[in-house]
């Protein structure tokens, strides 16, 4: 059997830890909440550390696939067991560390069927980190349904407002994507003869015609991009959204979300340059139809969750449109807006999490004044805001700034709309700040406390994040422009 591990096994040290989390839960008795939760902090904070490293390590200089762990699994088939990380994977492996451990943190006062709840989520979680890692078709797929399948009961069980609806509304529409996924990668396995699935040989010039690149990166498109919630197919983002318990909706738009648009990159993008490009103008005029709608929609929202659900559309168009500029400042703004707009949504849904726990409303002319009685907690509401609205020196704005640079120069007319947009957005979302946070004083919530230091830590640390990847924008560049760059340069002309 042939192995290639490269040092330590970095990445398959952060699945063993989601996974050994998992087993280590389900053996615990049901009653032993603290200790559950405290099982879950120690792994989620092991996973973050090994993930830390793996950003840290990465070599900027030398660029491409490393931390290479290659085992083969099955010979008939040409199955590996490839895992690597490169710019695109790195920064994601990062965010998804942090929204798992501030989730698990946020989560601290869950006392409704712990075990399970945690047991469900290190399970999403390690396929999310799969499916960033997989270099091989085939585990990439298989790691993308685990990571589909825990949502329904997350969302069935320890949601709200419509959650049977909202769990099940998402799921079929994510199984859809995937009904469409697994023919794509079928096709292309057959049409290649190589017998693998291993994407550094099928990436290779040549293996595939215009046309099977044109038809593959279709389906790709459409069936990774339902969960990346491309419009017209985000229907059920706001809706899981609304339904999820805290972290889930942490998870869910923080990661999840992230996880279509990789998926289009690392699999339609690297695979059907060719498709790539010749539906690039599709992908950008969808894009920008969904920047659009996401910001006026959000502006008739009266529910905290239905405008950041609404919001998370119109930031995943841009994303979508940095990729259809087909240029290197789009790729690098794209990618670094999905990790931006990652951490901003998870500090966005856990800072809500704590008011409507307190205040059991999500409902905005139901608030008012809450900068009076919690000020702290709506501070870390407002920093989101800030973020979202694309203000200097907080990490949105430098992804913003390259893909609208980018879309000017090929989309003129499209980049222009999707200014406008933005410009809305942030008027909806400083009226929510303004109706939620200040004006008079709602007297029903005068007794509430503040946020404490331990149930804040987890907004500190996203602030953090967004503090200081908005001061250093090139501490995440300067990772991701390692795989933009080759990878526009060796486009077909």
């Amino acid at each position: 059997m042939s192995v290639e591990f490269a040092g330590f096994p970095f990445l398959t040290a952060i699945l063993f830890s989601c996974l050994a989390a998992l087993l280590v839960i389900l053996f615990i008795p049901d009653e032993r909440k603290m200790l559950v939760k405290w099982v879950s902090l120690v792994f989620s904070g092991i996973t973050l550390l090994l993930c830390l490293c793996v950003y840290v390590l990465y070599d900027r200089n030398l660029g491409g696939l490393q931390f290479v762990e290659k085992v083969l699994w099955v010979k008939s088939m040409g199955i590996y067991y490839f895992n690597a990380a490169d710019g695109f994977s790195v920064p994601m492996l990062l965010l998804t560390g942090i929204v798992l451990f501030t989730g698990v943190l946020t989560m601290w006062e869950l006392e409704t069927r712990v075990k399970e709840f945690f047991a469900f989520t290190f399970l999403l979680v390690a396929g999310v980190f799969g499916v960033f890692m997989a270099m091989d078709l085939f585990f990439l797929f298989v790691w993308y349904d685990v990571s589909l399948f825990p949502m329904y009961p997350l969302i069935a069980i320890w949601g709200s407002t419509r959650k049977e609806y909202g769990a099940m509304k998402l799921t079929l529409y994510l199984l859809a994507g995937s009904a469409l996924i697994l023919p794509g990668i079928l096709y292309l396995y057959v049409k290649a003869g190589l017998n693998t699935f291993d994407v550094t040989a099928l990436m290779r010039p040549g293996v595939f015609t215009p046309f099977q690149q044109k038809f593959a990166f279709l389906l790709f498109y459409l069936g990774f991009g339902i969960l990346a919630g491309v419009w017209p197919f985000h229907t059920w983002s706001p809706v899981g959204h609304v339904a999820a318990p805290t972290a889930v909706s942490m998870i869910h738009a923080g990661v999840l979300m992230k996880l279509g648009a990789f998926g289009v990159l690392r699999v339609g993008i690297f695979l059907c340059p060719e498709g790539w490009q010749y539906w690039a103008e599709l992908m950008a005029l969808l894009a920008t139809c969904g920047i659009v709608y996401g910001a006026f929609v959000g502006l008739a929202q009266t529910d905290l969750k239905y405008v950041i659900g609404y919001s998370s559309v119109s930031h995943m168009g841009i994303v979508g449109l940095g990729l259809a500029t087909v240029t290197v400042d789009g790729m690098n703004g794209a990618v670094f807006q999905m990790f931006a707009h990652g951490v901003m949504t998870a500090l966005f849904f856990s800072s809500v999490g704590y008011i409507y726990d307190r205040t059991h409303t999500k409902m905005i002319p139901e608030l008012g004044g809450l900068s009076k009685i919690m000020p702290v907690a709506s501070g870390y509401f407002i920093v989101a805001a800030l973020a979202g609205i694309g203000v200097p020196c907080l990490a949105s704005f430098w992804a913003e700034l390259l893909v609208f640079i980018a879309s000017f120069k090929v989309y003129p007319v499209r980049g222009t709309l999707a200014i406008c947009a933005l410009v809305v957005s942030a008027l909806f979302m400083l009226r929510v700040v303004q109706r939620t946070f200040y004006g008079e004083k709602n007297e029903r919530f005068a007794h509430l406390q503040d946020v404490p230091f331990r149930l804040g830590l987890p907004r500190m640390i996203l602030v953090s994040v967004i503090v200081l990847f908005g001061l250093y924008p090139s501490l995440m560049l300067d990772v991701v422009q390692t795989a933009a760059v080759p990878l526009i340069n060796g486009l077909p002309r």
